[in-house]
């Protein structure tokens, strides 16, 4: 006998769905059915990408299809089995070498996404009555990390060094895991990590950097945002970042001293119970770590393209936020002005993203802005175009200017 009274779980699904739809808010799938550089296709349209994070305009170099292809023909596509039965192979080992060597770590360990080394990484630190003292701006794995751990997860106000003291002074006998991100993806400002790491060694917590968006762009031979702020695996004992941005792969890795790495290899389940990801993409993203080191020109050329389009931004009055990054967000505020935007850009050939609650807060609806250094100056000059001909437009049809509708 059924309870008339028990709700039903795929109706609920259904009204939320509806509801986001109610409120301008819901996600929409995109097929892209071909991908040249910066190039995207779709609906039968060429169009010219900035919502990429292929940072370094690696994810179609020939050396990394090319070692992924070798290495498909001699070993097959999948890995077959998890790392711990007989998953691990040598493309692996030799990926997860040179990541420690290029991030100053003691191991590294290779995760299938950078989702799971979160929540695998945060699950075997913490438990029940430890604290986790995060950044309001962190992505959506370090939170949930937390919480799936059974950590008490406390949160400060973005970037703000003090209040992330007073959290951890709150619960001074806790064991304590403070994370961050290196680079936040959706402002694409860099984290305090100096003074975070100052702040954890006085209080005698642990901290833990995700530089997703980091690595490959930032710091010498683009180690990342640790190696940029000066710092290293003494400081920061816990780095995760993804080979799926800069390094034009997919999968992730966490780096840090053996005790940490050996740990995981023992307690975290998102490890332990996946299959492993492909061989031949291991291989290519071996190749992508010597090609992000040695050509520095691409970090180089990064650079040129973000400070052409600020400066070009500033000329036209438009609400950027303040990023040096590849992310480069401009504030809308309203989440319909920010749907506007982007249509109105692909109308003229543009691919921009955007950005709306839940992802970002209430009243933060942005065009998330990416570069590559697969873009060109004249790339970069038809962005400003449009999004001046649009936000100048817009200002002159309501009377208002450039950042009215902020």
């Amino acid at each position: 006998m059924t309870s008339p009274s028990r709700p039903d779980l795929l109706h609920r699904l259904a009204i939320q769905t509806s509801e986001r739809e109610h409120a301008n808010l819901r996600r929409r799938l995109r097929t892209i059915e071909h991908a040249e550089g910066p190039w995207l296709e779709s609906g039968g349209r060429r169009l010219l990408g900035f919502c990429s994070n292929d940072y370094l305009g690696l994810a179609q170099h020939p050396q990394l299809i090319a070692a992924l292809k070798r290495t498909a023909d001699d070993e097959g596509v999948g890995g077959a089995s998890a790392h711990l039965i007989c998953g691990h192979r040598r493309e692996h080992a030799q990926l997860e070498e040179a990541l420690a060597e290029w991030t100053g770590c003691e191991r590294a360990l290779l995760f299938s996404t950078g989702y799971m080394a979160n929540l695998g990484t945060m699950q075997a630190l913490l438990g029940h009555g430890d604290a986790c003292v995060q950044d309001k701006l962190n992505h959506a794995c370090l939170l949930d990390g937390a919480q799936l751990a059974g950590a008490e997860l406390k949160r400060y106000p973005h970037a703000d060094v003090d209040a992330a003291a007073r959290q951890l002074q709150s619960r001074p006998q806790a064991a304590a895991l403070l994370a961050t991100d290196g680079v936040f993806s959706m402002d694409g400002d860099v984290a305090p990590l100096a003074k975070l790491a100052a702040l954890c060694a006085r209080e005698r917590a642990t901290l833990m950097v995700d530089d997703a968006h980091g690595l490959g762009v930032l710091g010498t031979e683009g180690a990342g945002s640790v190696q940029a702020a000066g710092l290293g695996q003494r400081e920061v004992p816990v780095l995760m970042a993804t080979l799926g941005k800069a390094l034009g792969c997919s999968g992730a890795f966490v780096a840090g001293p053996a005790a940490l790495i050996d740990g995981l290899v023992q307690f975290a389940r998102p490890y332990i119970y996946t299959t492993a990801m492909p061989p031949a993409l291991a291989a290519a993203a071996c190749a992508a770590v010597e090609i992000a080191r040695g050509e520095n020109w691409r970090r180089e050329k990064l650079q040129s393209l973000i400070a052409r389009f600020r400066a070009g931004s500033a000329q036209l009055g438009l609400p950027l936020m303040a990023s040096q990054s590849a992310i480069q967000p401009l504030l809308l505020g309203d989440a319909q002005a920010a749907l506007d935007a982007a249509q109105a850009l692909e109308q003229r050939g543009l691919l921009v993203t955007a950005i709306r609650p839940p992802t970002v807060p209430q009243g933060q609806a942005r065009l998330r802005i990416t570069l590559s250094a697969a873009h060109e100056d004249e790339h970069v000059d038809q962005l400003l175009d449009a999004l001046g001909s649009h936000f100048h437009g817009h200002a002159q049809a309501s009377g208002h200017d450039v950042t009215g509708s902020r």
